[in-house]
């Protein structure tokens, strides 16, 4: 099977520069998503994945910079490459302070740009191999749930019995963010943002169903529960006893 081909979302006001860059991006197996100007933009990476943002300097309706600080700020966490006539160095590293991932200046070669949205992809998948959910790594230490010791590294639960489960990344998440905020009463919402994101569309019945077999698998080892309760209509407690 094939890798998936990577995404991109291109904002460049100059239609025919947006033409050119398409297709160089399409022929090197990049799809390709074209806005030539900033309305919108948000709203569409808000709803869509997308796996980098090549972003016009200077846009009909706005600027780059201000859109860049609006993507930011939504939490949007998709790389960002400038593509810019500007080559003002207090600029440049205005954009990269702000969040930009990298800065091409008009003119440019495509071959060159393909080159540097492929630099900027891998450091950010080499960023990102140890996540498993937004919330929960692979690299975190183990932790507590209910007397039974949860090991990230290995996504395994450990139980006194002796035995252990493996563990999903998304059960992983949920166990992860509840431990790390005992004794108060966590929403449905803030559990979901934590471990599928902000913009993600998950239904309170699909959390339900990972918390259903988080329980199952417990109550299979003979791990007490009583210090995680559902609170009907809002969330979910855990409540392990104050050392």
């Amino acid at each position: 099977m094939s890798a998936p081909k990577p995404f991109i979302l291109l904002v460049e006001d100059d239609k025919g520069l947006a033409e050119l860059v398409t297709d160089a991006l399409e022929t090197n197996d990049i799809q390709v998503q074209v806005y030539n100007k900033g309305a919108n933009v948000v709203h569409f990476l808000e709803r869509n994945f997308v796996n980098l943002v090549l972003l016009d300097f200077g846009l009909p309706d706005t600027t780059g910079m201000a859109l860049l600080e609006e993507i930011r700020k939504g939490g949007i966490t998709a790389p960002v490459i400038f593509l810019t006539a500007n080559d003002s160095e207090v600029d440049k590293v205005k954009a990269l302070e702000r969040g930009a991932d990298d800065y091409v200046t008009k003119p440019f070669s495509t071959s060159e740009l393909v080159a540097r949205i492929h630099a900027v992809l891998r450091r950010t998948e080499t960023a990102s191999d140890t996540r498993v959910t937004h919330n929960a790594s692979l690299t975190e230490e183990p932790f507590d749930f209910c007397g039974a010791t949860v090991n990230p590294t290995r996504m395994e639960v450990d139980f006194p019995s002796g035995k252990s489960e493996k563990l999903g990344r998304k059960e992983l998440g949920i166990l992860a963010y509840l431990a790390a905020n005992p004794h108060n009463i966590q929403s449905r919402k803030s559990l979901i943002h934590a471990v599928w994101g902000v913009h993600a569309d998950i239904r309170s019945r699909s959390l339900d169903q990972y918390i259903v077999k988080i329980r199952n698998t417990f109550a299979k080892e003979g791990c007490n529960l009583d210090h995680f309760r559902t609170i009907h209509g809002v969330g979910y407690l855990y409540d392990p006893p104050k050392a």
